[in-house]
């Protein structure tokens, strides 16, 4: 089975790669090619076919697309094969979607658990039915990030429909109160070009926020802001081919849902946009045709998966002209939650002209035997957290977090490693080094890091410090322009960027596992060089960063 996109198709449309091309991000194809696949790896197929629910968007008998719940029992999916699920239910009685489930009928799946935070997409076609159940066929599939998922234990309940469903074309009051308070909504999206091709058909997407970021402007209309995200675009690419949209808010408390269909209109540049902290474009939705389904689903959803802890920043430190050290302890004085090296913490803080909490995640940077966290944050010029954190967090503050999270971990307890990153990437993988450092190991360790130059090289000394305790540890420092004041030999080791003939001459045991953290472009290009280079899928760990705002 391949490792990523077949063939030399790109693995988006050309209005995709019209907004990525707008937006200055055309280098995301080169790592999209990897993570998009016309197959579901094992791990996406294990998470399928665990799931309670798919979120699923499709097409009425009129082309309108419409975005829809499907629920059953444990087991109701199945994946015979890499490349299709048997999805054994249908659609509630009066659903927008209750005929569409048809031979031939593209769909897109998001498979969502809401209480991990973990998310799949993947997009084809139904290939065949048969009484109560159909088969889908993959033509894409790729994971998504955590990023604006509100966590959510899910329950099942003896459910009763409350009532019929109810269509019309305007919203009604307690309609627009439903919309006005949702932090969570889904959207089917599609677009069909001429020929054939895997980047057309259908495509469910997630969209979160703070309670309220969706703004009702009158019975037939919304908007709500779009996000930064993975640089995709498939959901905008779609749009501004195919303007019509269909969404789904769900009532978590009753299992009730509202289905909207209609058109969308995207704000590239307007003073609008500013008013919205965070928000990259304005969304305006309007109205066609509305569905309301009360109880249709006997799920429910808890409002939160678990308590929030108070932290105290007792130390605040410039590590380097942009990147700056929080150092955070329980506010009660008692234990923190254990972590992993190379997990990140979730923390909310409180903007002024916020109503709701601002949410994000950085990576712990400090060891894990440690009785505190440390996140070391880059200040983005337009990052609403980031600028909140360095310009007016200080010692004393008490910021809220969830516990510690995410799966770049170490998994091999003996193998050599090959810690490598770039710019602020490197914090997961101090945190790492940390670790190993505590091991008194003698298995062989690389850790390799590129920077611009010795101002914009964080936790360096840290960094030296750890490897000079431990004879097993090798440190190479790359500056890609460094000043006439660092001294190579001193402060950096080689002059350029870090790609695969360095690694290759710095590293010489084959069995080494590579754990890599840093932009997309830097990545993608170290993944190409070192699988050309014979390094197996399996020894190679990402974790990605971008802009966190």
């Amino acid at each position: 089975m391949a490792n990523g996109w077949n063939g030399n198709e790109s693995p988006f449309h050309w209005g995709e790669r019209m907004v990525q091309e707008r937006l200055g991000v055309r280098e995301i194809e080169d790592w999209a090619r990897k993570v998009v696949r016309d197959y579901l790896p094992e791990q996406h197929r294990t998470f399928h076919t665990a799931l309670p629910f798919l979120v699923v968007a499709a097409r009425d008998s009129v082309g309108r697309p419409w975005v829809t719940l499907l629920e059953g029992p444990d087991g109701f999916v199945a994946s015979p094969d890499p490349r299709s699920l048997v999805i054994k239910t249908r659609p509630a009685v009066g659903d927008a979607l209750e005929d569409a489930f048809v031979k031939g009928a593209e769909i897109g799946i998001l498979g969502i658990e809401l209480s991990t935070r973990r998310r799949n997409r993947v997009n084809g076609r139904i290939e065949g039915t048969s009484a109560g159940d159909f088969t889908f066929s993959v033509e894409q599939s790729f994971g998504n990030c955590p990023q604006y998922i509100r966590e959510r234990e899910w329950r099942r309940v003896k459910n009763e429909p409350a009532g019929t469903p109810k269509n019309s074309n305007r919203l009604t009051q307690s309609q627009k109160d439903w919309i006005a308070a949702a932090d969570t909504f889904f959207v089917a999206s599609g677009y069909r070009g001429d020929g054939e091709s895997a980047t057309f058909g259908m495509d469910a997407s997630h969209r979160g926020g703070d309670r309220g970021f969706v703004r009702v402007i009158d019975s037939t209309k919304f908007e709500f802001p779009d996000y930064a995200g993975n640089n995709h675009f498939n959901t905008i690419g779609n749009l501004i081919l195919d303007p019509r949209a269909g969404f789904l808010f769900i009532d978590f408390e009753t299992g009730s849902l509202l289905q909207l269909t209609g058109r969308a209109e995207i704000d590239w540049e307007s003073k609008e946009i500013d008013r919205i902290p965070g928000a990259r474009r304005l969304v305006t939705f309007t109205i066609e045709e509305i569905v309301e389904l009360p109880s249709a689903v006997p799920l429910r959803w808890e409002a939160e998966a678990e308590s929030v802890r108070s932290l105290r920043l007792v130390e605040k430190r410039p590590e380097s002209d942009t990147v700056t050290s929080f150092l955070f302890e329980a506010r009660d004085g008692g234990p923190l939650h254990p972590f992993a090296a190379g997990q990140h913490l979730p923390i909310e803080l409180h903007v002024p002209g916020n109503e709701e909490p601002v949410r994000r995640t950085y990576s712990i940077s400090s060891g894990p035997s440690l009785d505190h966290y440390r996140i070391s944050v880059k200040r983005e010029p337009k990052g609403l957290a980031s600028r909140f954190l360095h310009d007016h967090v200080e010692t004393g503050t008490i910021i809220d977090a969830r516990k510690p999270a995410g799966e770049f971990m170490m998994t091999c307890s003996k193998c050599p490693l090959a810690l490598v990153s770039a710019g602020v990437g490197l914090t997961p993988l101090v945190s790492m080094l940390h670790a190993l450092a505590a091991e008194a190991g003698d298995r062989p360790v690389w850790f390799i890091h590129g920077a611009r130059d010795g101002r914009h090289h964080p936790l360096a000394r840290e960094v030296t410090t750890l490897a000079e305790k431990s004879a097993n540890v090798r440190v190479h420092v790359a500056y890609s322009r460094p000043r006439p004041e660092d001294a190579i030999g001193v402060d950096f080791d080689s002059e350029g960027r870090i790609n695969g003939a360095l690694l290759s001459d710095l590293i010489d045991r084959i069995d080494t596992h590579y754990y890599i953290c840093g932009p997309t472009p830097f990545m993608a290009a170290l993944q190409t060089d070192l699988e050309r280079g014979g390094v197996p899928a399996d020894q190679l760990h990402f974790e990605s960063f971008g802009p966190l705002g």
